[in-house]
């Protein structure tokens, strides 16, 4: 069956990583001369990218699958990801459903949708491969859907936090060499990116494979000529070390931004959750950094409502975040994930309280965020603008992740600009001024 005029739309779920890895499948598609079309409208294959980190992820996916089961009936249903690896039977009975493919499996699919093509489409039988270990990797960057780009330089994790099923997801951490990645960064910057975010499971593991440091990738993707910024997506307090902190200090690529899991602020809690460190070394962290960079945005995860984590241990961990100031909270309610030790945990935290901790997190969250915004008017900074056009107006992000507005101007798409940051706006943006 030819493949031209085919329509294939692509519905992510989940982290960064899965954004890099749905868009390099699209690359895929559109090679073997598919249309790539909304996934809000009709198509003739779906490809599903899935999580499964909480069971609200799982359940977004079912929904998925049977809206775009109504919106295209007949249609191939293709689910990769997370939840197919880890429930591939319970994807596989969802009416609708044409072909599951497992974590270890994902850079095959679009093989084995053009199988399944080259038969008869309107067959009803699934094809589901064996699930198996994820051991390989699927190298991965993003392309064409924003203004910056998602490099992916590590999968997998080997680290066993109780409440975590990623590690049975994606399996062990590993990692292509960095001369590779540097190959990528290149074909990044040949397409006109400036700026690359740098995604993982457990980045800062960087090497496991290798024998290389994530140090030494650093360096080595500061060295690209034609990307201007890089952002570290998210990494474990205990593995962002002096020497990875100074290096960003003084490097003019990598911007003053942090996202680090801190996940509770009780050591009693992160005991429970089997983290790798103590609160005093995570506030160590921030403290060194702050140190060395004047006013980084630091952006901090954190899971409410673990089992065991009393109201008490909560207000503990309300008063620590507040004291520490960071610029935004990512706010997880605990989902219970089977196969994982919390399900047999005593301690179980109502429903209702952990929605109430979590509303609370997210109020502090918003005064911590503005007060961040607040504390910097009448800076001046350096902001990459993206192409939406908004009741007149253009967005875009500085290098300490303020989003700025400014008066649209096509011109100024995909450049970096110096904004003086002047007031405030209604909705939380930064209202900027060109400088």
């Amino acid at each position: 069956m030819q493949t031209k005029n085919r329509k294939v739309a692509f519905y992510t779920l989940g982290c960064k990583l899965n954004f890099s890895e749905t868009s390099t499948l699209a690359r895929q598609f559109l090679d073997g001369g598919y249309e790539k079309v909304s996934h809000h409208g009709a198509a003739d294959i779906y490809v599903i990218n899935t999580c499964s980190v909480t069971e609200h992820a799982d359940k977004k996916c079912r929904q998925a699958i049977r809206k775009f089961v109504k919106q295209s009936p007949g249609a191939i249903i293709a689910v990769t990801g997370c939840y197919a690896q880890l429930k591939p039977e319970e994807v596989a009975n969802i009416d609708g459903v044409k072909l599951v493919l497992g974590a270890a499996e994902k850079g095959d699919l679009y093989q084995k949708v053009e199988e399944i093509m080259s038969h008869n489409q309107t067959s009803t039988e699934v094809h589901s491969c064996e699930i198996k270990t994820v051991d390989n990797f699927f190298k991965a960057y993003s392309l064409g859907d924003r203004t910056r780009s998602f490099l992916k330089v590590q999968d997998g994790c080997d680290y066993k936090c109780s409440y975590c099923t990623i590690p049975l997801a994606r399996g062990k951490s590993r990692n292509i060499p960095i001369a590779e990645l540097v190959k990528q960064a290149n074909e990044i910057a040949a397409n006109g990116v400036k700026e690359v975010i740098l995604t993982g499971v457990n980045i800062g593991d960087f090497g496991k494979t290798t024998g290389e440091t994530f140090i030494d990738l650093i360096k080595a993707l500061d060295e690209v000529q034609g990307i201007e910024r890089y952002r570290i997506s998210s990494i474990e307090p205990n593995l962002l070390t002096d020497e990875v902190i100074e290096f960003c200090a003084q490097s003019s690529k990598f911007l003053p931004h942090f996202h680090i899991p801190l996940q509770a602020g009780t050591n009693k809690i992160l005991g429970l959750m089997r983290r790798r460190y103590r609160r005093e070394i995570f506030e160590n962290r921030l403290l060194k950094v702050r140190s060395v960079i004047e006013s980084p945005f630091f952006g901090i995860d954190v899971i409410v409502g673990f089992p065991g984590e009393t109201e008490e241990d909560f207000q503990d961990t309300y008063n620590f975040l507040e004291r520490l100031a960071p610029s935004f909270l990512h706010v997880f309610p605990y989902s219970e994930r089977p196969n994982t030790p919390t399900v047999f945990m005593e301690g179980k935290v109502k429903d209702s309280e952990i929605t109430h901790r979590a509303q609370k997190l997210g109020q502090l969250c918003e005064t911590l965020h503005h007060n961040f915004y607040k504390k910097n008017i009448g800076n001046e900074g350096l902001v990459l603008f993206e192409s939406t056009n908004r009741n007149g107006k253009m967005f875009g992000f500085s290098e300490r992740y303020i989003k700025v507005e400014v008066p649209y101007d096509k011109k100024m798409i995909n450049q970096i600009a110096r904004v003086k940051y002047i007031s405030i706006a209604p909705d939380g943006n930064m209202i900027g001024e060109l400088a």
